[in-house]
């Protein structure tokens, strides 16, 4: 029978630099599903990944509701619904479309930042000249 790595919540902390308050909270969101032994809490490999995926997609913009659906999605996906396909895309065209908003967002705060400091290095060198 094929060993299967296992990981502590203290580990899992550990690796993504975050609490073990953060990663309890992630499970009481429906997250994260660690099997327990008495009171210590086991994680595998698939906790460790939906961790992971979890943290990018806050990084991302994605809600804590947006990535557990899509986690339901997916679980229920690899059986091939067609209508759970259709929804799973939807939500990532959705966010798709709002994070190139963002980095228009982004970009425009740029150039206006670019234009107040060229602003203030010439003002700055009249100053020094007069």
């Amino acid at each position: 029978m094929p060993h299967h790595r296992t990981y502590s919540i203290s580990e899992l902390a550990k690796e993504f630099d975050i609490t073990t308050r953060t990663i309890r909270f992630y499970e009481q969101q429906g997250l994260l599903s660690p099997t327990r032994q008495g009171q210590t809490r086991i994680y595998n490999e698939k906790d460790r990944v939906r961790l992971m995926l979890t943290l990018r997609g806050k990084r991302l913009g994605f809600s804590l509701a947006e990535t557990r659906e899509l986690f339901e999605l997916y679980d229920t996906t690899r059986r091939g619904d067609s209508q759970q396909l259709q929804r799973m895309l939807k939500i990532l065209e959705r966010k798709r479309h709002d994070l190139e908003q963002q980095m228009s967002d982004i970009r425009r705060l740029q150039s206006e930042l670019d234009a107040a400091e060229t602003r203030c290095r010439e003002a700055l060198a009249e100053l020094e000249y007069d």
